[in-house]
């Protein structure tokens, strides 16, 4: 069995227009399954480009909706956790019930995540000093990229985007 992963932009598979590719090897026997597009820089700065408009729209989205945007996102995982597991499984080559721990430890910064309306809520502390009051106010500040570990692809990823 072989496959083509692609990228993931808009909301959409999207096949990478480089002439690049990676090899996607099961680590447990060493035979090539699949394959990767190594995108450009390029097709890189476009993505960026589209995250920026999206972040416009997520930013002005009530911090309620985006909790139930992530509690479908966690009932997904939930749904799908074997399947996930056997992925990391045969990407990775981890064995199921340490991808299987993986997938808990990452949606636990989901769980997390889902209580964003209450986290958004800033602080206010008065009188921190003769006159002075001090405050915080939480917003979207923009769009960012993180760099994972090969060795754990589910969890440290969904450390990162859900906050």
């Amino acid at each position: 069995m072989t496959y083509r992963v692609s990228n993931f932009i808009n909301g959409q598979p999207q096949e990478s227009r480089s002439e690049r590719q990676g090899a996607i090897f099961n680590p447990a026997c060493g035979n090539q399954q699949g394959s990767v597009g190594l995108s450009s820089a390029a097709e890189c700065q476009e993505a960026i480009a589209i995250a920026e408009r999206a972040f416009t729209d997520w930013s002005q989205t009530p911090p309620l909706v985006r909790a139930r945007v992530f509690f479908r996102f966690k009932e997904l995982m939930e749904q799908h956790r074997d399947e996930l597991a056997q992925l990391i499984s045969r990407e990775h080559g981890k064995v199921f019930s340490d991808a299987q721990g993986e997938l808990t430890r990452g949606l636990e910064v989901v769980e997390f995540a889902c209580g964003i309306p209450h986290l958004l809520k800033g602080e206010h502390s008065l009188n921190v000093g003769r006159g002075v009051d001090s405050y915080s106010v939480m917003q979207p500040v923009g769009v960012c990229a993180g760099i994972t570990p090969f060795n754990f692809p589910a969890m440290v990823p969904l450390w990162m985007f859900p906050v």
